[in-house]
């Protein structure tokens, strides 16, 4: 009778334990800056989420500092299914999601509280939505910050004195022209190529939000920084449609969560970054440049907006404006 018992237990206890027992699916999120970071910290939130709304049926498997290669790269991997999810700057998106450019524009966007208030409403939703007929979903935007210029030839403080300095940009044409209409060399690169280049001198300096600059300790490689906030640069976590489309509806819900919780949690470390970077920065030996004259900053790009506004959809840029008034 014991016998008998004790295998009923055991069968009984292996038929309730069959969903713990099966293995989880590993899905990859991949991602270009350090884990010890703000994309680090989104893809930690993202990555608990998800192990809790299933249960532990999925398992996000973080993929830090270009292990899967460049912001482009993983893009590319997504619409073809040999990468399920990515968080990643808006730059490369363009390339695939030509409206996404809208973002992209200098002095686009006041603050802060007006950026996330266009991208969590109407605007910001249409805009994931377009994502999908080029074989991505965006799923939240996160946040990178507004972007600022750290070199090592000299402190910028006025636009003339961009002239001639090599920067990296992203692989992104409104950029370039920006950083080319205000005297400068736009270099376009993928930011896994960044650091090496900075070392070696085939750049003079790159642009990025003060997490990044952090992050990566710059001022190892850099001396200047100058806090021009030329443009506010979101991050999108997005996910391949091939493997969106083998969801189930409350699967996907899951990922959408997962998503909203990440970028809650980019936003977060950037704000309290954005309270401390400066600080460290200056504790570290970079001369940092505030309280530039953003008007004539916003004027030397100009030629961007001439060039480009009217090509990438200039009644969401007009949009965009008119929500912030």
């Amino acid at each position: 009778m014991t016998k008998m018992m004790t295998a009923a237990s055991m069968l009984a206890m292996l038929l309730g334990a069959g969903p713990a027992l099966a293995q989880a699916k590993v899905m990859n999120l991949a991602f270009t800056p350090p884990a010890d970071s703000h994309y680090g910290d989104a893809a930690r939130a993202f990555a608990e989420t998800i192990a809790e709304r299933s249960d532990g049926a999925f398992e996000i498997a973080l993929r830090p500092a270009g292990a899967l290669g460049g912001e482009r790269d993983v893009i590319e991997g997504m619409q073809i299914g040999t990468v399920e999810l990515a968080i990643s700057s808006t730059g490369p998106i363009g390339n695939f999601v030509p409206e996404v450019y809208a973002l992209d524009f200098p002095f686009l966007f006041n603050d802060y509280a007006s950026a996330h208030a266009v991208l969590d409403g109407e605007i910001g939703q249409e805009l994931l939505a377009s994502f999908q007929p080029h074989g991505i979903v965006g799923l939240a935007w996160a946040e990178n910050g507004f972007r600022h210029i750290t070199n090592s030839v000299r402190p910028i403080r006025e636009p003339a004195d961009l002239a001639g300095l090599k920067l990296r940009t992203m692989e992104n044409e409104v950029h370039i022209a920006a950083f080319r209409a205000a005297g400068a060399a736009p270099t376009p690169m993928s930011w896994t190529e960044v650091l090496t280049s900075l070392q070696q001198g085939t750049i003079d300096g790159q642009e990025n939000p003060i997490p990044i600059v952090t992050a990566n300790n710059m001022w190892e490689i850099q001396d200047n920084i100058t806090l021009t906030g030329h443009v506010y640069s979101p991050a999108v976590v997005a996910m391949s449609a091939i493997h969106w489309d083998g969801l189930t509806e409350e699967q996907q819900g899951w990922f959408v969560e997962a998503a909203q919780a990440a970028a809650a949690a980019s936003r977060q470390t950037v704000a309290a970054n954005e309270e401390s970077g400066i600080a460290l920065m200056r504790e570290n030996g970079m001369e940092v440049i505030d309280g530039i004259d953003k008007a004539a900053f916003a004027a030397a790009v100009q030629p961007a907006y001439d060039e480009f506004a009217d090509r990438y959809a200039p009644e969401l840029i007009a949009r965009i404006r008119a929500a912030q008034d």
